[in-house]
């Protein structure tokens, strides 16, 4: 019997770091120190799916998405893009390599140039490389890519101040989707959108992943829409990735203390008790992360337990909590028990 191939993942992350180097001091000519904004994370993104991946702001989202958009460089760990490292490319190669990736930024107000008609604007794409075209192809390309995202043709002619916020959104995600992606990076798509527009928004990305197969990475702050979106939620702080799983389990039963505080300060949210975080809560910087488990000043489980040593001396990995879910604390049996849910559901494999 032939073996069955599984389906290469369209990312997969491999202990990937990104660390900045910032100059502090009179006109920045002091000590160096280093900004550790991704600090090794692993993940993968099937085919087809959403990923979500929630935290704080600082918590290092938006670094992994440039990461894997190009827009900066990994210091560490692999990246893999459709199952091709993008540092093997060069040239002509890479560029359309990168084409396979686009991202929509958090604020459309910003992200359009105010200087472009939209037809210039969602046309760029399609003017250079391998995707350049005719003038006729590429015009009648613009007027299918409008009409996919709910707009008229006629808003070829138009600039970005002439549409709404959730208009204007609508117009960078048929930039998005000009080179013919397979992973759109959608980081805070509907943040910036007023509440009656980002459900049209949300429903439109829907339709079109739907449609054309597409795959996702879904970053926000904003937990009950990561719940609508994604398959899988990755739940960040500072620079590490302290949950990871399906979706339904993450909300269903978080493992995490930090996943569980986040969950209890969702407004109209009934927090199971021992799930908040301690009063004098602050996140620390990236630049001095904490020894030990980097949230045990937040955590409230550390302080039921007599704040244990090896939250001071011992930064937790991953390890199992059920098929597919991982938790990085050093007490999941007691989160668990904690939070209402059954800690024999840790996985023993």
């Amino acid at each position: 019997m032939s073996e069955i191939k599984q389906p290469i993942p369209i990312v997969e992350v491999e202990n990937l770091s990104v660390r900045f180097n910032v100059r502090r001091g009179v006109l920045r000519q002091g000590v160096v120190t280093t900004v550790k904004a991704v600090d090794g994370v692993s993940f993968q993104i099937a085919e087809g799916t959403t990923f979500g991946l929630v935290g704080e702001s600082g918590s290092g989202k938006s670094t992994m998405a440039r990461a894997i958009t190009g827009m900066v460089e990994p210091t560490e760990g692999s990246l893999h893009l459709a199952g091709i490292n993008p540092k093997d490319l060069s040239g002509g190669d890479l560029r359309r390599h990168r084409q396979l990736v686009q991202m929509v930024f958090q604020d459309p107000y910003s992200s359009l140039d105010p200087r472009m008609k939209v037809r210039r604007i969602i046309a760029e794409p399609l003017t250079f490389g391998a995707n350049a075209g005719s003038g006729k192809s590429v015009r009648s390309r613009v007027y299918e890519l409008l009409e996919l995202v709910g707009l008229p043709p006629s808003s070829a002619d138009k600039y970005p101040h002439q549409f709404s916020g959730g208009q204007r959104q609508r117009i960078a995600i048929a930039r998005a989707l000009a080179p013919n992606p397979r992973l759109i990076v959608l980081d805070e798509p509907t943040s910036a959108l007023d509440v009656s527009v980002r459900a049209q928004i949300l429903n439109l990305l829907k339709d079109l992943q739907a449609a054309r197969g597409l795959s996702y990475l879904f970053i926000s702050h904003d937990l009950q829409t990561v719940a609508y979106m994604a398959n899988t939620v990755a739940v960040m702080y500072l620079g590490r990735i302290v949950e990871i799983g399906p979706t339904d389990r993450i909300y269903g039963t978080p493992s995490h203390p930090y996943t569980q505080a986040l969950l209890a300060s969702i407004p109209g949210e009934q927090g199971a008790i021992g799930t908040t975080l301690s009063a004098e809560y602050e996140i620390p910087s990236a630049m001095k992360i904490p020894a030990g488990c980097r949230f045990k000043g937040g955590c409230r489980l550390r302080e039921t337990l007599g704040n244990p040593a090896a939250c001071d001396e011992i930064d937790p990995a991953l390890r199992p909590v059920s098929a597919g879910h991982h938790g990085a604390c050093h007490f999941l049996a007691e989160s668990l028990r904690q939070d209402g849910s059954d800690p024999h559901l840790i996985s023993r494999a």
